[in-house]
């Protein structure tokens, strides 16, 4: 089974957690945009009602109406019930490496005003620390950028301005410029994640700590649910 069968087995599993009169967060990416499709035939198909979505990107939003469902906002509805997205790299703690996309501004914004943030990946993704296969993605203002890479090479990572297929650099929705940080295994995400926080000019980076709830897994298989203790 190819990986694209796989995400789109995880996200349909993911969307059987919504219910009719959900606050609904929609993530970024080729994994999220399953869950996207999903949640339109039902909503289409009569099976869900009175949903409204917030979209965590632009490109999401368009796909989101051009397939009729439902929008709003953060400033309308500023809790939001359950939010499915993908990630990069998922620890067992269920901290999670995201930002492949270039979203992870929007997508951590969303996550922290989730009740549930239900991640959805295939078995690949799993890792036993954060750092050992993906870089971790820092968004950064324009200005004084490279005050910003040698203060995370400080820290210990090697440190790539993210380019667009033709050479450019990558700009997010706001206009930021992204930092691929490869630091390798982490022994302290949560510690790494304040270091980088703290940094004037760093405006957010692609450690989840402590956000998701719940891991939707995708295998040759089968599909299965990793939840969070409380």
């Amino acid at each position: 089974m190819d990986a694209t069968e796989l995400k789109r087995q995880a996200a349909e599993r993911a969307v059987e957690f919504i219910e009719s009169g959900m606050i609904v967060g929609l993530g970024h990416g080729t994994t999220a945009i399953w869950a996207t499709r999903r949640l339109a035939e039902l909503i289409t198909a009569g099976q869900l009602k009175n949903i409204l979505a917030i979209p965590c990107s632009k490109q999401t939003e368009a796909e989101a109406q051009k397939l009729g469902i439902p929008l709003t906002t953060l400033e309308a509805h500023p809790f939001i019930d359950l939010t499915i997205d993908g990630a990069d790299e998922v620890a067992p703690n269920f901290d999670v490496i995201k930002g492949g996309g270039g979203a992870l501004l929007r997508e951590k914004i969303v996550a922290q005003a989730s009740k549930r943030e239900i991640i959805i990946v295939d078995e690949s993704k799993l890792s036993p620390a954060l750092g050992t296969v993906w870089a971790i993605p820092v968004e950064v203002i324009p200005f004084g950028y490279g005050s910003q890479q040698a203060y995370v090479e400080s820290l210990g990572a090697s440190v790539t301005t993210r380019k667009k297929d033709d050479g450019t650099t990558f700009l997010t929705d706001q206009g930021n410029i992204i930092l691929d940080c490869k630091f390798g295994p982490i022994a302290n995400p949560a510690e790494l994640a304040e270091q980088l926080k703290a940094r004037t000019g760093i405006v957010e980076h692609g450690l989840f700590i402590r956000l998701v709830s719940d891991v939707i897994v995708a295998a040759s298989s089968g599909t299965r649910q990793l939840q969070k203790q409380s």
